[in-house]
């Protein structure tokens, strides 16, 4: 039974906002738990928005991170298609769309991030998308489907981790594809110009055709539909649909128009916080995309854009409303797949940060580890179809020690003996 003696919202209903509030119950609050969604969908998990769901081999339930009735049975209540306009913190109240207010003692915004539009003429035209939400997923599915029945070009503006799962997922269709970036190479600001060629071969041996160091300046079209794209060198490509896929920025609106404090873009934005997720307002914490939090490994604020961080951040935050002891130290950590390669990445080492980079395995044959290095030691690993490495990659991370490079190198030399505690 909830005791209305205090009240908890949470603003945004995405996986980090679903396991704060479960992670509440978990812990035993037994107050009020508001959670407000301006998506009318329960909250969901989004990687297979450009993976499995993008290929139909994962139905939309599958995707929800609790059973709808779980939270009426957890007495969590939902605010679903309705977003916040206005954020009172003298008042501890929000204001949603629909005119109703919402009193909080604590609040955990969790708004995750949108992606960037295309700034440019044509982006009116029908067969220009980007990919974020469901019914973002749920569309470009059928139109992928279409342009594989019909021979059709999709062009994807970006060869970030989006742009790339989407490509892999539109040949397998039958579409043709062709990657504009504007970096040399894929991948280029989380991998450096090191193992962006990893990336390019596999989708060139998959018949993607990539255009570097270029920008789109202009969609064109006829009678409303695309039909081509034009790039800042004079190049056109035939096109039937393009996806923007040029990155994401934080939800931070609400946020600053409360006089929250929040990192500047050339910073990677964000809510700034404190290593447990307070803000600058001690009644208000925020995770997920949106968080730029103080990160003790690193030293600086990071602010982490996928799902590992949205899952643990999530109940960090509970945690730490609930005034739980919360350090939130985890080495940022992502995956991906495409084609029949799967990857996982620990760590955060941006080029500029590292000195380095050591492979372990068979970089042509796509099995193998990557370290970026600063100093001989380890800021950062990546395993490409190799598995169970992680905890070891991660523990080399946080050892913050010089290692034996040429070990390092050696596949025979087991990582976790040169993960282990120093004598």
């Amino acid at each position: 039974m909830v005791n209305a003696h205090q009240t908890f919202v949470i603003v945004g209903g995405g996986l980090a906002g679903a396991k704060a509030a479960q992670a509440l119950r978990a812990e035993g609050f037994t107050g009020r738990v508001i959670l407000i969604g301006d998506e009318p969908a329960p909250p969901y998990e989004r990687p297979a928005l450009s993976k499995k769901f993008l290929l139909g081999k994962e139905e939309r339930e599958s995707l929800f991170v609790h059973e709808p009735a779980w939270y009426a049975r957890h007495e969590v209540e939902l605010h679903l298609g309705q977003s916040v306009t206005e954020l009172d913190r003298a008042a501890r109240t929000l204001t949603l769309s629909d005119g109703t207010r919402v009193h909080y003692d604590k609040l955990l915004l969790a708004t995750g991030a949108e992606p960037h539009r295309l700034d440019i003429p044509g982006t009116g035209l029908a067969g220009v998308y980007h990919l974020r939400r469901l019914t973002h997923a749920e569309l470009l599915r059928g139109v992928l489907a279409t342009l594989g029945r019909e021979n059709g070009r999709l062009l994807i503006a970006g060869a970030g981790w989006i742009g790339l799962e989407v490509a892999a997922a539109a040949r397998e269709y039958g579409a043709e594809v062709t990657v504009v970036e504007a970096a040399p190479s894929p991948l280029h600001q989380v991998l450096g110009p090191e193992l962006g060629e990893v990336f390019t071969d596999l989708h060139r041996e998959h018949g993607v055709l990539f255009h570097f160091g270029a920008r789109l300046t202009e969609i064109t079209g006829q009678d409303g539909m695309v039909l081509a794209a034009l790039t800042d060198d004079g190049d056109e490509h035939p096109a039937h649909a393009v996806l923007s896929a040029i990155g994401a920025a934080p939800r931070t609106a609400l946020a600053q128009s409360a006089g929250l404090a929040v990192l500047p873009t050339q910073r990677g934005g964000g809510i700034r916080t404190d290593a447990a997720l307070r803000t600058s307002d001690p009644g208000i914490w925020a995770c997920g995309d949106v968080a730029a939090a103080e990160h003790p490994l690193y030293g600086t604020h990071l602010r982490v854009e996928h799902w590992a961080n949205a899952l643990h951040s999530g109940p960090a935050a509970a945690r730490s409303m609930l005034g739980r002891e919360v350090v939130y130290d985890r080495v940022p950590y992502f995956f991906s797949d495409q084609y029949d390669l799967g990857m996982e990445y620990s760590g955060h080492a941006p080029p500029g940060s590292y000195d380095q980079v050591i492979c372990r395995g068979d970089v042509a044959r796509r099995t193998f580890v990557a370290f970026w290095l600063k100093e001989g030691r380890v800021l950062a690993g990546m395993n490409v179809n190799v598995w169970d490495v992680v905890e070891d990659i991660q523990r080399l991370i946080r050892t913050g020690r010089p290692v034996d490079t040429a070990a390092l190198a050696d596949p025979g030399t087991d990582l976790a003996s040169l993960a282990a505690p120093a004598d």
